[in-house]
């Protein structure tokens, strides 16, 4: 099915109003033998829709196995790119083009392969937040979920370069002992989050165990009871036999946190912006239930990986779920 109308990352027609857009996504993913795939940073709505919902090392598990012929990927365009990747034969939407992601876009794949022709004789990891082209010069690609895991399963005197979160890479690097040559790329959403404020949350709220992502910045991780992925601090406030939360890492997170956990209290930590009482990525939120019904509806916008570049970037991909499987992750 084509369609032209989609000059605006998205396809730009209106839902018909009246319609129950959830008993509709519900028809057409059956007709289409389609799935949807969340990350746990979208909104609430769309994750109660998913057929899947997950941080990036599930969204890659759960693609990689899937039956269907439609994927339909309600994220940012890596995580699409990364389906696309691993199922060369199935169509990957996306209901906004327009969803990038800042920590992709900080590591460019020509200055990225310069920056390893600069280090030669180093082993290059690479973050899933980064483009087909950046996973292409990768020999192993890894998620906060599986990368301390993946670092340490390299030889001790292994050169490694790791790219492209300088905090997560930092991360790595503390709790390993390595010395990783670190690209110097950030998330937004990560890097904004206020210190003081949390500090103030701490003092509102004496009980609370703060939760960080390992993207946040070093001051707040020595904040912090507990630092992981999403799937990480999500099993561990389902496990806490603590009341309450604060959660340094995009918001969305907090929707599966409080419907897992309906006794227990989470309040997102604030950014520096004084506007704002939680922090959201601006890319994950433009995807919306009117686009992901226009998606289903007219299979687009459609995902494409140039063949030669997926040939290449399969390979990391494929070594990260291989080696996540034999570590049980």
């Amino acid at each position: 099915m084509s369609i032209v109308n989609i000059g605006k990352g998205y396809v730009d027609f209106p839902v018909p109003g009246g319609i129950d857009l959830r008993k509709e996504i519900d028809r057409l993913r059956k007709d289409k033998n389609a799935v949807i795939l969340a990350h746990y940073y979208q909104s609430g709505d769309l994750q109660d829709i998913a057929d899947f919902v997950g941080d990036s090392l599930a969204l890659a598990q759960w693609a990689s196995r899937t039956k269907a012929d439609i994927l339909v990927l309600c994220g940012v365009h890596f995580m699409g790119e990364t389906a696309k990747i691993l199922c060369p034969d199935k169509k990957v939407l996306v209901p906004d083009l327009n969803a990038g992601c800042s920590l992709a876009d900080s590591c460019n794949a020509t200055d990225f392969a310069e920056f390893i022709k600069e280090n030669p004789g180093h082993t290059v990891i690479s973050y899933v937040n980064t483009s087909a082209a950046v996973k292409a010069l990768t020999d192993v690609v890894v998620t906060s979920t599986n990368a301390r895991q993946i670092v340490e399963s390299f030889p001790v005197e292994e050169k490694i370069i790791f790219g492209p979160d300088r905090n997560l890479g930092n991360y790595i690097n503390s709790v390993t002992g390595r010395n990783m040559k670190l690209w110097n790329g950030a998330c937004h959403v990560h890097e904004q989050f206020s210190v003081e404020k949390i500090v103030e949350l701490k003092k509102e709220y004496p009980d609370a165990l703060l939760l960080a992502h390992p993207e946040c910045k070093n001051v707040i991780l020595t904040l912090a009871d507990k630092i992981g992925s999403t799937a990480a601090l999500l099993k561990f406030a389902t496990q806490s036999e603590a009341r309450r939360f604060i959660v340094a890492t995009e918001s969305g997170i907090l929707h599966e946190m409080q419907k897992q956990n309906p006794d227990k209290i989470f309040v997102p930590a604030p950014p520096n912006d004084s506007t704002c009482a939680c922090n959201e990525c601006n890319f994950m939120r433009l995807n919306t239930m009117e686009k992901l019904y226009n998606c289903l509806k007219y299979e687009q916008p459609e995902i494409t990986v140039d063949a030669e570049i997926r040939e290449k970037a399969v390979l990391p991909i494929q070594r990260m779920l291989d080696i996540s499987a034999k570590l049980g992750l």
